[in-house]
């Protein structure tokens, strides 16, 4: 048996994190319970949990520090609250019946604890430790989480201690607010005014960054810290080193122009499969994008079919994005973009559209948090509490 459990439960400083390996006496779990009582280490020396002096709690756990403790207040705050809470929720899971068919008299748990050197209030690190031991058993035993709840989960919530949001594309249709502009008092303006929304996206358009560089990133960073930006350098040559300059300046997102070589296009792809951000292909100007998705060894996450500002008086008209979206094998997002005015968000979103792009009619009105506003307002979409701590699935 070799079973792994996590857990985080609290805020605060005393805050409790718990990471747990549980398995036989005789297989490598016994083997490391055995190195760690009999290899110290200063700051981290483990101990054995009891739920008071001369009372082991079972199955047998070893409790080994993850914070070096530097001070005797740290020091007594291991050897009381915490050992009892972890000897008492080993304890208790016994009596629930969580260890049910596991024989607990040949069974070891390492319980790894995080206690931070400003933890004060012991009832809170007693409480805290002992909802997070207790969680972190269940989930060992139940060998949580399973596949389909891991690939469900890992882009609808943020790290809680990380304290800001990697954003995932998971949940369209999304607003891109493409930032075609040379002043970067009007990109301020802009990224204040529009409203925060995990519907919304930010682009860094190709003007912007021609004026100011990549460097214009981390600008649109300091104000919008948890936004999802897209950096459109429509890559024509060189695709992995710029998707990879992208990537190194903040961008969750950098886009190749479709007219570029198919190997600068696979390159970027691959580039942007490395650094975790995503790829955008834009269509402009590509007579048949379906032939060129299809003929892709590496399919991008985002197609963009986007009508250049010059041509915008025409009549709107994406393509056939099903069939783009075919091509790709089906997981793949498809932006419009080029003079979408709110009147057209419906026409868009029936063609298959997952995101908009909207410069002009939002960044050069009067009125710039309202137009966004009612261009979200036609998305229809709520918003998902990417915070929230799961403690229950």
């Amino acid at each position: 048996m070799y079973l792994i459990g996590e857990a985080l439960v609290g805020t605060g400083p005393e805050l409790a994190h718990v990471d747990l390996v549980m398995g036989d006496k005789e297989g490598p779990v016994g083997m490391a319970f055995a190195n760690s009582v009999s290899q110290l280490s200063a700051g981290h020396t483990p101990l054995l949990a009891v739920v008071r002096p001369n009372l082991l709690t079972k199955p047998a756990t070893l409790i080994i520090p993850k914070v070096t403790l530097k001070k005797g207040e740290q020091v007594t705050e291991m050897f009381g609250p915490v050992q009892a809470a972890v000897a008492k929720a080993v304890a208790d899971s016994v009596e629930e019946g969580i260890f049910d068919g596991i024989d607990i008299e040949n069974t070891v748990i390492l319980a790894s604890i995080y206690l931070a050197p400003d933890a004060a209030d012991y009832n809170r690190i007693y409480r805290y430790n002992y909802g997070a031991t207790k969680l972190a058993i269940r989930r060992a035993i139940q060998q949580f989480p399973d596949t389909e709840t891991l690939l469900y989960e890992k882009d609808r919530a943020a790290h809680a201690v990380m304290g800001f949001k990697v954003q995932r594309l998971w949940n369209p249709p999304y607003l891109q607010v493409a930032m075609d502009l040379v002043d970067m008092r009007k990109v301020e303006q802009v990224l204040t005014s529009v409203p925060e929304n995990d519907h919304v996206i930010i682009e860094a358009g190709t003007p912007l960054i021609k004026q100011f560089g990549l460097a214009a990133l981390a600008e649109i960073r300091k104000v919008r810290p948890n936004a999802f930006i897209i950096a459109d350098l429509k890559t024509l040559d060189t695709g992995n080193l710029e998707a990879r300059m992208a990537s190194d300046a903040g961008a969750d997102a950098v886009v190749i122009s479709g007219l570029a070589p198919k190997a600068t296009i696979e390159k970027a792809i691959e580039e942007t499969h490395k650094t975790g951000i995503y790829s955008v292909i834009d269509m402009l100007n590509v007579e048949d994008p379906v032939a060129l998705v299809a003929s892709l060894r590496i399919k991008p996450d985002i197609v963009e079919l986007h009508r250049a500002i010059d041509a915008e008086g025409d009549e709107y008209s994406w393509g056939n994005i099903p069939a783009i979206k075919k091509a790709a094998g089906g997981k793949l997002l498809v932006a419009t973009a080029g003079g979408i005015r709110q009147e057209v968000v419906g026409k868009a979103l029936a063609s298959g559209a997952d995101i908009l792009v909207v410069g002009r009619a939002i960044t050069a009105s009067k009125d710039i948090r309202h137009a966004a506003e009612e261009f979200l307002e036609r998305l229809n979409s709520e918003e998902i509490d990417q915070f929230r701590v799961m403690t229950d699935f």
